[in-house]
């Protein structure tokens, strides 16, 4: 006879709650009949099972809250995670309560085939958490500027560069070019840019350009078109003055 998941658990809750009532009792009942004398039972046992039985207890109020919302219909109007979430929390209540019985019976879980079944349910956890984390992550990376290829195209802009100029902009690609490749490793596929990011790749252009004059010239405000200028005369002509 197959059962449903929400079957399922309204079967084993009664179980295991009874399973535990009974090993209380009979702990309780070994407690009497020690006469204070020698401790048949020991005590951190006795605490521990009544312990459980007050959490089983607690769980039965919450679950069967959990399982008003469970129904077919509700569950056909959440989104298809939050529907993964519930159906997933119900597969590890399930599993959670059958090893449960198991151990009350003296059977290690381990050495029944409901192993599989543990092992399933957290292949399918690791899945869940994947998605929902691709869920909080922006539909698509930003765009980002391949920085040797504007190098190459500045260096070629301005054949004027001096050696250390030209050592300098290597460098801050180096830097850019670094923090790009990290981002391409980290997603999953490359993707096809649509032509509405042209714009985003015009500015980011312009501001590695910007940031590339500050490098090479620095924040000095400079009276001529062009990121260079030659200082050389004009430090000529102080000193002749």
């Amino acid at each position: 006879m197959h059962y449903t998941p929400i079957e399922l658990v309204l079967v084993l809750l009664p179980i295991h709650t009874s399973k535990i009532v009974s090993s209380s009792c009979i702990l309780s009942t070994a407690m009497e009949r020690s006469n204070g004398e020698t401790q048949i039972i020991p005590e951190a046992v006795l605490e521990s099972t009544t312990k459980t039985l007050s959490y089983l207890e607690e769980l039965k109020s919450q679950l069967f809250d959990f399982l008003a919302v469970a129904e077919p219909d509700v569950l056909a109007e959440m989104m298809p995670l939050q529907r993964a979430q519930a159906l997933l929390t119900l597969a590890k209540t399930v599993s959670t309560l059958v090893t449960l019985r198991l151990r009350c019976s003296g059977v290690h879980p381990d050495n029944h085939p409901v192993k599989a079944e543990l092992e399933r349910v957290s292949l399918y956890q690791e899945k869940f958490e994947r998605f929902n984390d691709w869920s909080k992550a922006p539909l698509r990376p930003s765009t980002t500027l391949n920085c040797p290829a504007a190098t190459r195209f500045i260096e070629h802009s301005l054949p004027d560069l001096t050696p250390e100029q030209r050592r300098s902009m290597r460098d801050l690609s180096r830097t850019e070019g670094a923090k790009s490749s990290f981002h391409e490793i980290i997603s999953p596929k490359k993707r096809k840019w649509q032509s509405s990011d042209t714009q985003s790749v015009q500015i980011a252009a312009q501001e590695f350009l910007e940031k590339a004059s500050r490098e090479l010239l620095g924040a000095k405000e400079l009276d001529m078109k062009g990121p260079l200028r030659d200082d050389s005369s004009d430090v000529e002509d102080d000193s002749v003055a």
